[in-house]
Parts: C-alpha cells; structure tokens; sequence
C-alpha cells in the first residue's frame, strides 16, 4: 500500500481508505474517493501539486496535501 501522492502518472490503483476526519476527508467521500473504487492517475505537476486522476468517470484534480490522505494499493 502506498500513499496516492506517491504515485506517478499512467499508474491505475484502487482506494483502500482516506485517513483523517476533518473538512478534506469529508470532501473527498463526497467526491466518490471512497474505499474500493479504481482511479487511473492521469496528469501531475513537476512539483507534484496538482495531481489529476480519473475517478467514476470524471477527472479529479487533488492538491498533494490531500493526496498524501488516501492510501492505495
């Protein structure tokens, strides 16, 4: 398992978990980053903020802090 801000653009994964209970976390549920969907990370900047996925059919543009929340495998 790793972190998804770990991961590197063209890497497909599936969500194991979002760790935290503040605002981000709550957020991200809402959005559909939730336990057992598959993503495809699609775009991320040399500094890696932003990083963009795919996810249900949609892109998700994530800053690194929030990334570092959802652990993948």
């Amino acid at each position: 398992m790793a972190q998804l801000s770990d991961l590197t653009p063209g890497k497909k994964g599936k969500i194991v978990k979002v760790t935290g209970r503040d605002a981000i976390h709550r957020r991200l549920l809402d959005m559909g980053v939730v336990g057992g969907t598959d993503f495809l990370v699609e775009k991320k900047a040399p500094l890696g903020d932003p990083i963009q996925i795919k996810i249900m059919g949609y892109h998700l543009s994530l800053r690194k802090s929030e990334a570092e929340t959802i652990i993948v495998e």
